[in-house]
């Protein structure tokens, strides 16, 4: 062998590894045809399904590629060291490295009460034990008085020994997953008070018996919260989905942020680039820019894509956490009780034209809010009718 017919091997593995890749993605498709079934009984079950089924494909295509780099580089090495009598030191990469991060505050660090919050803690630790049994809220709200007393009513906090950089808005649309909220606030307040943030947490409750709509929670929620406190970031986030790490930052920049990037149930893997749901967070400035959500979604599905959209328009980037930092735990319930939105396609084909026009500008509702010791809870009944769209797309 000599380094003349590199090329050829190169070819050789090349077409290999399109072999398998091929045969992989008819193993999935086979497996795919299976869930067919249930996209009209359980469309929310056939959603996931497909999200993990796209999620085991590209796991074996990164493998495929990681398995068929290696060969290469023992090929390359074994060809050089056979001609030169040395060793060849190459290192192929098949997937963008990471940039090293700013290293954490040590232990022993001290700031002034007057300067701003550092953004890496020493008390960020990253990993966060993730305790899924059922627990009352009553039970949650001893334990976190207990450790803080000055947690206040509303769920507000905000540190005393530095300034926080960020004042945040957690916004959670909510309806019958009264299981599920205490899990979420035993990790979450904790978590947020380790990032030393000022925070509310606000539970937006759909009442009544029309169809879900998270992206009019949002709105609600938003309009709300504005009203309570000037906040300059406002965190949009899934009752059901659990952080894994404190080091996942929750404060704002300068680009809207997609926090949930790993999630358990997809195999900790994206089910596709422009995913952008479980947790995301925008500016207030960010978020009236786009309009917010749209109004028009009703069930489950299609708000976040639309996000997505909104968020492109406007001429924005969305920006991730690096590594394992964003790794979220899912509470299983497959969205039990909440039917499908058939008709999101139709909407997202029309986007760009509805974004001005559904949103944050068209929305009118009367809510009942109220403080409980972790949150503030805003009930509100909802309608089409309180979203009219006045032109015709």
């Amino acid at each position: 062998m000599n380094l003349f017919n590199l090329s050829s091997y190169k070819r050789l593995l090349h077409l290999r590894i399109r072999r398998r890749s091929y045969m992989s993605i008819l193993f999935l498709f086979s497996l795919s045809t299976s869930a067919m079934y249930f996209i009209y009984s359980a469309p929310g079950i056939a959603n996931e399904y497909l999200f993990r089924v796209q999620a085991c494909g590209i796991q074996i295509r990164q493998n495929m590629q990681s398995l068929g780099a290696q060969v290469l580089q023992q090929v390359i090495r074994g060809t050089y060291s056979s001609t030169n009598s040395t060793d060849f030191i190459y290192n192929i990469s098949v997937s963008e490295q990471d940039m090293p991060t700013a290293t954490y505050l040590p232990l022993d660090f001290t700031y002034h009460t007057g300067q701003p919050c550092p953004e890496k803690l020493p008390f960020m630790r990253g990993q966060i034990p993730v305790n899924m049994s059922e627990v009352t809220m009553e039970e949650v709200e001893k334990a976190l008085l207990h450790e803080d007393p000055r947690l206040a009513p509303g769920g507000r906090w905000r540190p005393l020994d530095c300034l926080p950089r960020w004042k945040v808005a957690i916004l959670i649309p909510f309806r019958n997953r009264h299981e599920h909220l205490p899990i979420l606030l035993r990790h979450l307040v904790p978590m947020l008070q380790r990032q030393h943030l000022q925070f509310a947490i606000y539970v937006i409750e759909q009442a009544g018996d029309q169809s879900f709509n998270r992206g009019m929670l949002f709105n609600v929620g938003f309009h709300e919260a504005m009203q309570d406190l000037a906040w300059d970031c406002m965190i949009f986030h899934d009752v059901d989905h659990i952080p894994e790490s404190n080091r996942n930052y929750y404060g704002c920049s300068d680009m809207p942020r997609h926090f949930a990037v790993k999630l358990d149930k997809y195999l900790y893997m994206l089910p596709y680039k422009e995913f952008f749901g479980g947790v995301s967070g925008l500016t207030a400035k960010q978020f009236r820019n786009i309009n917010g959500f749209p109004n028009a979604f009703w069930g489950w599905g299609g708000e976040d894509d639309d996000l997505w959209n909104r968020v492109q328009f406007a001429g924005y980037s969305v920006s991730r956490p690096r590594r394992d930092e964003g790794r979220y735990m899912s509470i299983p319930h497959h969205h039990h009780g909440e039917a499908q939105f058939l008709g999101r396609y139709a909407l997202l084909w029309h986007s760009k034209e509805r974004q001005s026009l559904d949103g944050l500008s068209n929305l009118r509702y009367s809510p009942q809010v109220s403080y409980k010791p972790l949150y503030i809870n805003i009930t509100v009944s909802l309608s089409p009718n309180m979203a009219p769209v006045m032109a015709t797309l």
